[in-house]
């Protein structure tokens, strides 16, 4: 019985007892879908009516304009968010007290207060007649300061060994961070930035408070004003529209993943050479050079350049030195 860092291996009392365990919470979970399918078919949410209003041109553009709405207030929260982090993260990191105040202070009011509250407090004070901004502005305030914090954290995890190189280099230290401490930081921290940007995704559907045509707003406007048999779809409409909401994550996601793993396959550092030979970069590659034997006057016999850049000589005393 093997024993972990974290917890002891189960017995064999104590995988029987799990397994039943497993097996009744299934029975549990089964049981409780089975009720709430036998409740909605008995109500008739689950009429074939109900799910063939998708089938309809008018709700199907709907739908389509509702997408299309959504995924540009995201492109633009998305970049708002990252610039506005990269910007409050650099800030913050700052050597300067009162730039360091200021991003400080503004990353911890916008975390503090709740995203629907930003939202609104902008769509009235400032764009009324704008609410895509207004949306887009609101979700770029409130993640750009997560995002910042997530900057920070990368930056802070690089080795302090790599700074105090650069430093020593003669870079500056706006090289230092644009050169070598953000690229590792956003590398180190891209699964962290993309799960906030799949958060930033679903925050676009708190634009129906403000009156955005995104799918939440679509989706009230469709399940509240289409009645099919004396009943509204509520049901098929959450349904349909909460399946395009996992497509959408799901999609984000996999492109993080397809991103990280690419990442990990880039090949980068200097090809070494094997003994013997010289390396010489061009371009991209390393071209090897085999060393050219020379014989020169008087008994030497050495490396011409280009080899591994030694002079061996065999004079007359046997002691390597050419004598005239």
């Amino acid at each position: 019985m093997s024993a972990s860092v974290l917890y002891d291996s189960p017995g064999p009392k104590a995988r029987v007892r799990n397994r039943i365990f497993a097996v009744a919470g299934t029975l549990v979970i089964v049981a409780l879908l089975a009720v709430s399918v036998l409740r909605l078919a008995d109500k008739g949410h689950l009429d074939p009516a109900m799910w063939d209003i998708f089938n309809y041109a008018g709700i199907r553009q709907n739908i389509a304009d509702a997408l299309v709405a959504t995924l540009k207030a995201f492109g633009l929260a998305a970049v708002g968010s990252l610039v506005l982090g990269v910007l409050l993260a650099v800030a913050r990191l700052s050597d300067h007290a009162p730039v360091r105040v200021v991003a400080t202070g503004f990353i911890e009011l916008f975390r503090s207060i709740p995203l629907l509250i930003t939202i609104y407090a902008v769509w009235v004070a400032f764009l009324t007649d704008y609410s895509m901004w207004a949306l887009a502005i609101g979700l770029s305030i409130y993640n750009g300061c997560v995002q910042a914090e997530v900057l920070r954290a990368g930056v802070n995890a690089v080795p302090k060994g790599q700074r105090e190189a650069a430093y020593a280099l003669g870079m500056s230290k706006t090289q230092v961070m644009t050169t070598v401490l953000m690229p590792q930081a956003v590398r180190a921290m891209l699964p962290t930035i993309i799960s906030q940007l799949v958060v930033t995704l679903k925050d676009t559907s708190l634009g129906f408070v403000i009156l955005y045509p995104e799918l939440l707003y679509s989706a009230r406007l469709i399940a509240s004003n289409t009645q099919v048999n004396g009943q509204y779809p509520y049901v098929s409409t959450i349904v349909v529209f909460g399946a395009i909401y996992i497509a959408l994550c799901l999609a984000l996601s996999s492109l993080a993943t397809w991103i990280e793993k690419r990442g990990r396959r880039a090949k980068t550092g200097i090809a070494v050479s094997e003994a013997g030979v010289t390396g010489v970069a061009q371009g991209n590659e390393a071209v090897l050079i085999p060393p050219t034997r020379t014989e020169a006057p008087g008994g030497f016999d050495g490396v011409a350049p280009g080899g591994d850049g030694s002079h061996r000589g065999d004079g007359a005393d046997g002691t390597g030195i050419t004598k005239n």
